[in-house]
């Protein structure tokens, strides 16, 4: 049986209450390793919800409680997972870069998920430590040139969860953080000269943006905001839009939204920015929009577009079966890349190794 150490991040609880896509993926891969009979040790906040054999060193996620430090919490829980490294047969890591710098203390292969980068100053620690592990992106278009990938892997969602909605209530939805990169204000605008009411949902990410740019244009009627939404409330909200408005800003890594709306049946709007292209089928299940005006337009359009086939494009690519077949070979193929590698360095003759120094006696 294989023995996985599954690393989650420990901002938000596993699986999330409301907000945590870090989370939420970490929740839906390992509940389906262990429905396939793996073995999954999940080292994540205590008060995490899983069927795997859970090692909880937080008491809480720390964006759930300030009084929690959160990088010594982070350290506590990378340790405890690497502390135990001889029980896996592969750690796999969830947690940003941070494990990254425990890899070279053990003896077991270490697979990464690169939810994407926050700045270019973390990439150098990827940078040293590639050849101690095997990196999996999120979407081709999060692939850095500096790093080198064993493998592309698509989020999947429980579908299940996502029923078809082949009825819309007539509204709009921006689903996402309150970010200038995740277009709130342009949703709005879109929205208004679309002539439909917007509904937007998430977590209050730029307090100072929602100030400025969103707050003042809430009516409870044309916009309405709504909070952070949590899964009870997900799928209704999700399935009862005409359409996501997703007209990000920025490079987007992967987008859970997009998939789980799409899932409902409900098309996708976005700017072609980062993973949209590979997660959109233009046309199918959404519209690619280079600006306002083509957002503004596409409306109509993706009004127009038909919901089962939208949600059944979204079932054949997302669906969490085909993610965990898709981390299964990952497995299998860090696991017997490791293993040649350690074949390797065994078979170099003892002349051929470094000679000792005063450093390396």
């Amino acid at each position: 049986m294989l023995r996985i150490g599954m690393v989650a991040p420990i901002s938000w609880r596993v699986p999330p209450r409301h907000y945590g896509p870090w989370e939420r993926f970490v929740s839906l891969l390992t509940e389906g390793l262990v429905a396939r009979g793996v073995d999954v040790t999940l080292f994540a906040t205590a008060d995490s919800v899983t069927s795997a054999r859970l090692v909880g060193t937080a008491p809480r996620a720390y964006s759930e409680d300030p009084t929690l430090n959160a990088k010594a919490w982070e350290c506590l829980n990378v340790a405890a997972a690497f502390e135990r490294a001889g029980e896996f047969d592969l750690i796999h890591n969830s947690a940003d870069f941070l494990p990254l710098s425990y890899s070279a203390l053990v003896d077991t292969p270490v697979v990464t998920t690169i939810h994407g980068f926050s700045s270019e100053g973390i990439v150098p620690v990827y940078e040293r430590y590639a050849e101690r592990g095997f990196y999996v992106a999120i979407s081709d278009a999060d692939r850095h040139p500096a790093l080198g990938y064993l493998a592309t892997v698509h989020h999947g969602i429980d579908v299940q969860h996502f029923p078809l909605h082949d009825e819309p209530a007539g509204y709009l939805l921006h689903f996402g953080r309150i970010h200038p990169d995740k277009g709130t204000a342009t949703a709005i605008a879109v929205a208004r000269r679309a002539g439909l009411p917007l509904r937007i949902a998430g977590i209050v990410q730029d307090q100072a943006y929602f100030d400025a740019e969103v707050a003042p244009q809430l009516d409870d009627e044309r916009v309405t905001y709504l909070g952070s939404v949590g899964p009870d409330d997900r799928t209704a909200l999700l399935g009862g839009a005409t359409a996501l408005l997703h007209l990000i800003d920025f490079a987007e890594p992967f987008g859970l939204s997009v998939v789980e709306a799409m899932a409902c049946g409900t098309p996708v709007i976005a700017h072609p920015l980062g993973s949209m292209p590979e997660i959109i089928d233009d046309g199918v299940t959404g519209l690619l929009v280079a600006d306002q005006d083509a957002a503004v337009a596409g409306v109509a359009k993706a009004a127009a577009l038909d919901r089962a086939a939208v949600r059944a494009t979204a079932v054949r690519r997302f669906s969490v079966d085909r993610m965990v077949d898709e981390y299964l070979d990952v497995y299998a193929r860090a696991l017997e890349r490791w293993s040649a590698r350690r074949s390797s360095r065994s078979s170099i003759p003892i002349s051929a190794k470094a000679a000792p120094t005063s450093e390396n006696p």
